[in-house]
Parts: C-alpha cells; structure tokens; sequence
C-alpha cells in the first residue's frame, strides 16, 4: 500500500485514501442556487474516478455570499432536498461526499467568468449589494459593498452555522469552512483588506475573531462526529499582508476551534500580488503548517504526477492531497495513479474491462 492511498481517519469518517477533489466553482446552479444535473455528474464523475474525498465548489450561506447569480448555496430546506441525490451518489461510489461552507464578502455579484462582460453584476441582472470589512471594492469595477455591522456580523456566524447544519441532513459527512481567496473571513483575516479598528479588526487576534468564532459555530452545529477542515489563503504573497507566519498561528488556533484538517491555499486579498506559480508552489506552505502547528493539512496547487502526490504524503508535507484542474482534465486520475504506485486496483467493477 502506498502512502497516498492509505486511508485517513478524521473523527468518525474515513477517507479511503489521500487524493480529493478539490473545490471549483462550476457557475452553473439553477435558480436561487440550487445544484443541477451538472453537480451530480461532474461531482459523481470524480466519486467514480476513485477521489477519496469529493468537495462541492463554494456554496454560499447566504443569497448575498455567492460569487456569482449562478452559484450553489445551502441557505434553505429546498437546497438540502436538491444536494441529497449529489450525495448518496459521491457515498454509494465509495467517496466521501464534502461541502465548502462560503461566503464571497465584496467579491460577491461578479459575472461568471465565460460571461461577455466582467466585473459586478447591476441589480437588474440579478445581481446585488455585496458586503465585507469595509465599504472599498476589491477593484474599481466590482460593486462596492456594505461595511458589516456587529448584527450583520452575527447573522453571517449563524449562516455558517445553520448552514452546517443543512449540509449534514443533505448527506455531507463533512464540511469545509472556506476562509481564502479574498472572500469574507480572509478579507477579515488580512490587514490588507481589514481596516478596522474594533474587536473584528486591528491586531491579528481581533483580524482572526470571525474566522475562529465561525469555526467554533461550524463544529457545535455537526456535532463530534463529522470532520471540519478550513481551507485558508497561508501567504497573500505582498508584503505587508496576511503571512505563512499568521498561518502557523491561525491554524493552532483552529484545531483548538475543532478543525481537523487545515487545506492550504494561497492569495487572493490582493490583484497585485506576485504568485511564483509552478509544480507544487504552495506544498511548502502545508507542510509548515503542519509541522508548526501540530494541525492535519491538505496540500494543492498543480500537483500533476501521481510520483508527486506520493512523496507529499510519504515526507509528511501534508496529510492529503487536493487535485484541480488535474482532475477536470482527467476525472480517473486516481485510478490511474493507484495502478503507476502500485496499489491495489480502485476500478469499479463496471470498467474492469478497461484496466
């Protein structure tokens, strides 16, 4: 058995092995944001193709926290009906089905990004007032947003909660709490974007107070079983800005929260920043984090070879691997990676005709 197909416990669910989908925005929800035929394949593809774990894109806890119109959410009874059939697929193929729990902050009510015009979406293309830490748009042609008072605050920490709580009845055997990418709590996280000067702001403790008091709110609304990653942004790559250092020290403090797994992506808070993109460029930083924080991670970023992915989780960089666009390119990535290792065969029994 290789390392990359080990299974990983966390809590009372066991991942049949290291390799997971990655969450990716598909842009492609129907009404009030509510998954289609397009989630069930592409998300039941991937179950099929052998990934231990299958993450849903950004799903909004809030109408006003999708990315775009045509994003996924999980505010209401009717999104929990609608995700059941995604999940008992990804469960039956032997995955484990998982949610990223999303609010966007002032990258909300943006064009997907096919759509002929970019930037925020007018009302009257069904777009809306986007909120965040301040009332600056991330960039000039993106709709300014709201500053978030202390009720609104609140409302957003009840939303991931309650939100929690729907994924867990819709089938989800986990949840991931998205804090990166220049959305809601990294835009709070990062003195880049956070200017505030009350307890939500300030000095890392105040600019880390949201992220970790939805954390705690996520883990009391599944219960003690179910795992509770948080994907976080561990560098802005400006100087100046939200560091691996804060990173270290962010995630302690969410395994005290009651994360299990810390997922380690990067950028984000700021359109200037310089990303030395290449083959595994942001495994360095999972691998610190778990080595300084005592905390799980999950390594991304174009991990490409099976060879790779292997020695991430053999040298102890990270405790899983999450694959992108490797997997949009190629949704059996696992099974083929499983027979280059030489690990047992992971095909379904429909296509043994193919191996």
């Amino acid at each position: 058995m290789t390392a990359l197909f080990t299974p990983l416990a966390l809590r009372a669910v066991t991942l049949p092995n290291r390799v997971a989908l990655a969450p990716m925005c598909q842009y492609s929800a129907g009404p009030d944001g509510l998954p289609t035929d397009w989630h069930l394949v592409h998300l039941g593809t991937r179950a099929v193709g052998g990934a231990g774990l299958v993450l849903t894109e950004a799903t909004a806890v809030l109408p006003e926290g999708r990315i775009s119109p045509q994003d996924t959410g999980l505010w209401s009874g009717a999104h929990v009906d609608a995700w059941r059939p995604v999940t008992a697929f990804v469960a039956a193929q032997g995955a484990v089905p998982a949610v990223q729990l999303a609010h966007a902050g002032f990258k909300a009510s943006t064009y997907r990004p096919w759509a002929p015009r970019r930037g925020g979406v007018p009302d009257a293309e069904g777009g809306w007032t986007p909120v965040g830490p301040g009332a600056e748009p991330f960039v000039p042609d993106y709709r300014r947003p709201t500053a978030l008072d202390e009720s609104g605050i609140a409302g957003v920490v009840e939303a991931f909660a309650t939100a929690a709580g729907r994924a867990v009845d819709a089938g989800f055997r986990a949840v991931e709490i998205h804090a990166a990418h220049g959305y809601l709590l990294h835009e709070f996280l990062s003195p880049l974007t956070n200017q505030r000067t009350d307890q939500w702001g300030g000095d890392r403790a105040g600019r880390m107070r949201l992220t970790l008091t939805v954390a705690r709110a996520v883990r009391a609304a599944v219960g003690e079983d179910v795992p509770v990653l948080a994907r976080i942004s561990a560098t802005d790559w400006v100087d100046g800005g939200w560091s691996v250092d804060d990173s270290v020290v962010l995630a302690g403090e969410l395994a005290a929260a009651g994360v299990d797994l810390v997922d380690c992506s990067s950028g984000g808070a700021s359109p200037d920043a310089v990303v030395p993109v290449g083959p595994g460029y942001q495994v360095p930083l999972a691998a610190r984090v778990r080595r300084e924080a005592g905390v799980a991670t999950g390594a991304v970023g174009l991990i490409l070879e099976p060879e790779q992915a292997e020695q991430i989780v053999a040298t102890g960089d990270a405790d899983l691997v999450l694959l992108g666009r490797e997997l949009l390119r190629d949704p059996y990535w696992p099974h083929r990676a499983a027979a280059k290792l030489g690990a047992a065969s992971t095909w379904p029994a429909q296509y043994h005709r193919a191996t």
